[in-house]
């Protein structure tokens, strides 16, 4: 028997495919059919009414006929369906509320070591394809683990809406290939910065689980296997989030055109990287004054005043005048 899922016995099952090979039945035939006396077939059939599966006349004596199935079973299913997603939602928060219990006690719980390029490339992989809403990544020059190009979970995330926020040192890219995979991943959805240097290598799931190396790695590291550190949720997983947001701040803007060509790999942005007419705007735009006022001495249309402000933004990386203008001041744009 197989509607065990709607809440049906089997025997009441049995009873009940019997019942829709019938029509309009009394009790004492259904009784016949079943092989049941007239007591058992009234039972049965006061049962199967209760439960929606029949209904019956309101003659002497009662005729009984089968609910259609589609009526009779498929809303229990649903129920039970809906039911099951809500036990499966509950068991996945404790899950989680009592892992967080045993990391809190069990510092084994907090820091896993992952040794051997093989183990580290899978996890890579693994927590990308677990990662909700963001991704943030240190890159540093010289792979341990996973070769620029080959990381496709991140396109595959990417495409399910995943934001990456990635920071390049600038020796990353002299590696063979670097500069066409960065301009592969930006025009895919990443948004890309560059840095001189950057401390060490980094990767952060959801602000909620990182890797990063025990010890370094890389032709210039050590010979060994590398070993890294898979943290979760713990103040030293958010001192990493906030080091990323530090650098982050401070990082340029890497910016692909239209034909390919990729600006802000050398990690620094300085007075050069703007005309005279952005510097000028800037200093303008810091001292207070209005895009009216900005438009009538720089003899620009005010329309062309705010299409430049809204490049400067772009090639800041800030959202708003607010942080332009204090990215401005600490680059020395001015």
């Amino acid at each position: 028997m197989t509607l065990e899922a709607a809440g049906v016995s089997d025997a009441e099952e049995a009873a009940y495919r019997i019942l829709v090979t019938m029509d309009r039945v009394s009790a004492h035939d259904f009784a016949s059919r079943a092989g049941l006396t007239p007591k058992e077939a009234e039972q049965t059939l006061t049962v199967l009414t209760v439960k929606g599966l029949a209904s019956h006349s309101d003659g002497t004596p009662r005729r009984y006929r089968a609910t259609p199935p589609d009526v009779a079973l498929m809303p229990r299913l649903k129920q039970n369906a809906d039911a099951l997603d809500t036990a499966r939602a509950t068991a996945t928060d404790l899950l989680e509320i009592y892992q967080d219990t045993m990391r809190r006690r069990d510092a084994g719980q907090l820091i896993e070591v992952i040794t051997g390029a093989d183990a580290l490339r899978q996890h890579l992989r693994r927590i990308q394809a677990d990662t909700r809403d963001e991704m943030l990544w240190f890159c540093k020059a010289q792979y341990v683990a996973m070769p620029s190009g080959s990381n496709s979970a991140e396109f595959d995330a990417l495409a399910r809406g995943v934001r990456y926020r990635v920071l390049y040192e600038k020796a990353f890219f002299d590696d063979e290939g670097a500069v066409d995979n960065v301009i592969e991943g930006v025009r895919a959805g990443e948004v890309a910065r560059a840095v001189a240097h950057l401390p060490l290598r980094l990767a952060i799931a959801d602000r909620a689980i990182a890797i990063c190396p025990l010890v370094p790695g890389g032709p210039h590291g050590s010979p060994e296997e590398p070993t890294a550190a898979l943290l979760r949720d713990s103040s030293l997983l958010a001192a990493l989030v906030a080091l990323f947001e530090r650098y982050w701040d401070d990082a340029v803007p890497l910016h692909v055109d239209d034909t390919g060509a990729v600006s802000g790999t050398d990690g620094a942005a300085g007075t050069d990287a703007l005309s005279s007419t952005d510097r000028r705007l800037l200093s303008l735009l810091v001292a207070g004054v209005t895009d009216k006022a900005i438009a009538s001495q720089m003899g620009l249309s005010r329309r062309t005043v705010q299409r430049h402000i809204q490049h400067l933004m772009t090639f800041a990386g800030a959202a708003t005048r607010m942080q332009l203008a204090w990215q401005a001041a600490r680059r020395g744009w001015m």
